[in-house]
């Protein structure tokens, strides 16, 4: 089965500052058929003016991880990080028992867009965690999260695993799953048709009860591939 998310269904909050697109049921936008799926919790597409952002708030019990695609984050929280994660980079946080944290547009001069990616964790209580890393730049299918952080991955309390894809136009591969597996799949920018269904960018894609993918870019594109648990 191949459920088909499209970008202009999502819930959209415009603050002025902030022009964010939610996924899933977040803050004020509530659809009880998208509450998450299998760990995934969140994935918020934010749009944030030059020099603003969110200030201190709390979090508990969560995964959360930023991937910038345009601009800088300026972070500071309760463990004492001060970092800036700049554009192509990925962060991930571990809640845990509780932290606080903030987050900025670093530019005073362009607007900064990512992805706020909320996971939920396999256990409760972890003691609270920061990581960030800037991979090579994307060239085919590249591990970014995994439960062992293996192969220069970053690690997550979660049986999941999450690969940035770069795919060249016309490029066509396979991705097999293994069975009861969920599988996301987030359009980061480009065209592609998954098992012949098309999606564009900020598009996703649900998925379960497959056995296998194939994966056509017709244009240069990028896509974000979350393999899950069942539940």
């Amino acid at each position: 089965m191949i459920y088909l998310r499209q970008a202009q269904e999502r819930g959209h909050a415009s603050h002025g500052w902030l022009e964010s697109w939610h996924t899933f049921s977040f803050a004020d936008y509530y659809d009880a058929q998208f509450m998450g799926f299998s760990a995934l919790r969140v994935i918020n597409e934010d749009f944030i003016d030059a020099g603003q952002g969110f200030g201190k708030h709390p979090h508990k019990d969560m995964e959360i991880l930023t991937y910038v695609l345009e601009g800088t984050v300026e972070h500071q929280d309760s463990m004492g990080n001060k970092e800036q994660i700049q554009a192509g980079e990925f962060q991930i946080m571990s809640a845990g028992t509780g932290v606080t944290h903030s987050e900025y547009n670093g530019n005073s001069d362009r607007k900064l867009h990512l992805y706020q990616i909320w996971i939920i964790p396999n256990q409760k209580g972890l003691e609270p965690r920061y990581e960030q890393r800037m991979f090579d730049a994307p060239q085919g299918r590249q591990l970014v999260l995994s439960p062992d952080a293996r192969d220069g991955s970053l690690k997550v309390f979660q049986d999941m695993e999450l690969s940035r894809w770069a795919l060249k136009k016309d490029e066509q591969s396979v991705y097999q799953i293994q069975a009861e597996r969920r599988v996301w799949i987030q359009v980061v920018k480009g065209t592609v048709s998954i098992n012949g269904q098309k999606a564009g960018p900020s598009d996703a894609l649900a998925i379960w009860d497959e056995t296998a993918l194939s994966v056509h870019a017709d244009e240069d594109s990028e896509i974000l591939l979350f393999d899950l648990p069942p539940v």
